[in-house]
């Protein structure tokens, strides 16, 4: 299960980029049910996930770098890319250490930003409280899910 609030940014921290990160593709094979493929560095994997905002089901399974580029070809709507950076969070009353991944677009979104916090339960996302650098949270308007993105004519 994937639970997670998502932030559009419009000023990111001044030290972002001292963070690891990943170099992300990713494209869509089919948007209801979400069929994902997805290139992080050197790995390559297709996602299922289910309908919802908050919370999710979410299957990962490796592929080949071959397959991934047959696949590829069989994408519908914008390829996304994106460096997606690694950003600690200090831990808030009563829950663990947590990880922004702070998602840097190119390409057709350059300029976009979306900050994503993942947590183990509902309770701790509803009750969490974001650092001051998030700007609106688009969580529950799935305006800004990667699926619907890549659906976008671009402009």
């Amino acid at each position: 299960m994937e639970i997670e609030r998502k932030y559009k940014v419009e000023v990111p921290p001044k030290n972002y980029q001292d963070y690891p990160f990943h170099v992300i593709e990713q494209a869509y094979l089919c948007t209801e049910p979400v069929v994902r493929i997805r290139r992080q560095d050197d790995s390559f994997y297709l996602t299922y996930k289910s309908k919802g905002l908050l919370a999710r089901e979410e299957y990962n399974l490796p592929l080949t770098e071959a397959a991934y580029h047959h696949l590829l070809s069989k994408a519908d709507g914008i390829v996304l890319a994106k460096k997606r950076y690694l950003i600690p969070l200090a831990s808030q009353e009563g829950s663990p250490e947590l990880t922004i991944e702070f998602d840097v677009f190119s390409g057709v979104y350059e300029g976009l930003m979306l900050a994503e916090v993942e947590f183990a339960t509902k309770e701790a996302a509803l009750a969490f409280t974001p650092p001051d650098w998030f700007g609106e949270d688009v969580t529950f308007s799935g305006e800004y899910q990667n699926s619907r993105l890549s659906q976008r004519t671009a402009s």
